[in-house]
């Protein structure tokens, strides 16, 4: 064979062992394969530069010939084969589609009529800023706080609930959905049912799913969730666990009368079961009625109520109520998992919520929320056509709960009113099981003005009339 020869040789074999040893592998020395192939150090030396001229291989003075990683077409490293995951991991899967959905920012131009928090105009944004910085200059500002929260901040909260609640009952937690989290998670055990109301709020659903429970509906009316039914739902599941938002319930805004609230605790305490109070809206609507865990004896009520809707998003402060045990489970599943709520933030909070600004903050809140829900209610009933109307006009809170002519597309009227600039959430999501039929609700405080809601159930109006 011809020098150049020789080197082909050689680089198609060291070519096909490259192949065969697979990417990161090492080849063998320049002396094993002048040995093996008895050939000079010059031909090996040109064999392995004519690899690395074509990326096969990368030299390393001092540690020899690696064969590379695979490239894409891109340019980017070959996706590595994870499928061996899908079997460790188990078939424990969180479906985040529908709170991503809830989160998820509209584009330019496009009208946001879903979402769950206030449009950045409504937003206190001034008056936090103010609070951070008297926050910061606080002694002991960025030391670590107590385990369960700053004791001013329990007290507050304690006393927000009402009843005879006491800061000791209070536990410091980042935000409503962490608390919802810790309480699934402490209060049933993988694998056992949970009641729901019927529909509910999606990011209940996906934490009790993420802590292996099984929801199971109860229905409701538009007084909220039906006593009688909670009652058979118990002694048919053995559930020990009912979730519930008594106030302003999300999606549909009914509110739980004194005396079904009364009911709810006497069937829960029948079962002995536990009530997971999320007082998500209490700060929404002006005249809140009281809260479950302010009439309750016996620690039945677990209550959750955050600052993060009536302030802004990562207002991440909320506080979970309860007593016995329960609490006990509660604040040692928050210490394993997190430690504690960052004290800049809860220090921020109580410099706000002790300041005249609270006050004026809420004031304007329920004015501009009842004129929004007016505003939205009166579109809607101008321009959508007959049998698609709210399920009531909640006394607060950010959402209608809109029913469809039962013959409707739910999906291909969401994807319209997409594709005609308008965003808005379809009612499947908001069901544990199967839906009574087509509905959507429809959020009024993410939009900038009230001309903006307009546009949305204009362009909401002009969806309906493709689907129709």
């Amino acid at each position: 064979m011809t020098n150049d020869s020789s080197i082909a040789h050689i680089a198609a074999i060291l070519r096909e062992e490259a192949a065969r040893l697979g990417p990161g592998a090492r080849l063998p020395s320049s002396r094993e394969i002048m040995r093996r192939h008895n050939v000079s150090p010059v031909t090996v030396s040109r064999a392995i530069g004519r690899l690395a001229a074509e990326g096969k291989v990368v030299t390393r003075p001092g540690a020899g010939a690696f064969v590379t990683q695979h490239r894409s077409a891109s340019g980017g490293r070959e996706a590595a084969d994870l499928s061996w995951q899908t079997v460790a991991l188990g078939d424990r899967v969180v479906d985040e589609g529908p709170v991503a959905a809830l989160l998820a920012e509209a584009a330019d131009g496009v009208v946001p009529l879903t979402g769950g928090y206030l449009h950045p105009g409504l937003r206190p944004d001034r008056q936090l800023a103010a609070a951070a910085a008297r926050a910061a200059r606080r002694p002991g500002a960025w030391g670590k706080p107590p385990l369960t929260g700053l004791p001013e901040l329990r007290r507050w909260f304690a006393g927000q609930t009402g009843g005879d609640v006491t800061a000791n009952d209070a536990l410091i937690v980042s935000g409503g959905q962490a608390a919802l989290t810790h309480a699934f998670r402490a209060l049933a055990a993988p694998g056992t049912p949970v009641l729901v109301e019927t529909p509910t709020y999606p990011g209940a659903l996906a934490a009790a799913k993420a802590a292996g429970l099984r929801a199971t509906a109860v229905p409701m009316d538009r007084d909220g969730v039906r006593p009688e039914l909670l009652a058979e739902a118990f002694a048919v599941t053995g559930a020990r666990v009912f979730f519930c938002q008594p106030t302003l319930h999300n999606p549909t805004g009914a509110t739980l009368p004194l005396d079904r609230r009364r009911q709810v605790l006497e069937v829960a305490r029948a079962a002995g079961a536990f009530v997971i109070e999320d007082d998500y809206a209490h700060y929404l609507t002006e005249q809140p009625p009281p809260t479950l865990a302010s009439m309750d004896e016996h620690g039945t009520v677990v209550h959750v109520r955050s600052l993060t809707k009536i302030l802004s998003p990562s207002m991440r402060v909320a506080a979970v109520i309860a007593r016995g045990p329960a609490a006990h489970r509660l604040r040692a599943g928050q210490l394993v998992e997190s430690f504690f709520v960052a004290r800049p933030l809860q220090e921020t909070a109580l410099e706000l919520v002790g300041s005249p600004a609270w006050q004026r903050h809420l004031a304007a809140v329920h004015a501009e929320l009842r004129a929004r829900r007016h505003a939205l209610a009166a579109a809607l009933a101008a321009r959508l056509p007959g049998g698609a109307e709210p399920h009531l006009l909640p006394a607060g809170g950010m959402h209608l709960w809109l029913r469809l002519p039962a013959e409707l597309d739910e999906d291909a009227l969401v994807e319209a009113a997409r594709r005609n600039g308008v965003l808005v959430s379809p009612g499947r999501m908001y069901y544990p099981s199967e839906p009574p039929g087509p509905r959507l609700r429809l959020t009024h405080v993410a939009a900038a003005h009230l001309a903006e809601l307009d546009e949305g159930v204009r362009r909401l109006a002009r969806a309906f009339h493709d689907v129709g």
